[in-house]
């Protein structure tokens, strides 16, 4: 989809953002979805698993290891589909199919690799988990539309 560029009181206005206003963008949406998805872990007590990734069992140190991937994980969503998003439910929707993708790769594979845990498992835990992911992206997609609306504003 091409690009619109506006001159509004002499200044350019554009439906685009610039790279680093991508990944500014991607970071701020994703540290505020991995809050909404962190205190879903913390209330079901998984945010200590987190804490293990880096050989702790501190709920901060999981909060912490947390909000960094959920910001590297927003900056990649809207670096590869920021700027094609044009309405809040195609956010939405890409946000979704996002979540359920790190699901399959965060939870499923990467993290039980790690804590030499069998991969692929699934019990009620996990079905919560890809709960969150899905939360997680949903929160991811509407706000890295939302938020350069704002901006361009």
């Amino acid at each position: 989809m091409a690009s619109q560029i506006n001159i509004k009181d002499n200044k350019l206005e554009s439906d685009t953002c610039t790279p680093p206003q991508l990944v500014g963008v991607g970071a701020l949406g994703g540290l505020m979805a991995g809050v909404v998805f962190g205190m879903m872990m913390n209330m079901l007590h998984m945010i200590g698993m987190v804490a293990m990734l880096v050989n702790s069992k501190s709920t901060a140190v999981g909060w912490a290891v947390h909000l960094v991937i959920s910001m590297g994980i927003g900056i990649a969503f809207n670096l590869a589909f920021g700027n094609k998003l044009k309405s809040v439910s195609a956010g939405i929707a890409y946000g979704m199919a996002y979540g359920v993708f790190w699901w399959v790769l965060g939870p499923l594979i990467l993290m039980p690799a790690k804590l030499k845990m069998p991969l692929f498992h699934f019990d009620t835990a996990t079905w919560q988990s890809l709960m969150g992911h899905v939360v997680f992206g949903m929160v991811l997609g509407a706000l890295v539309v939302v938020i350069p609306k704002s901006m361009h504003k």
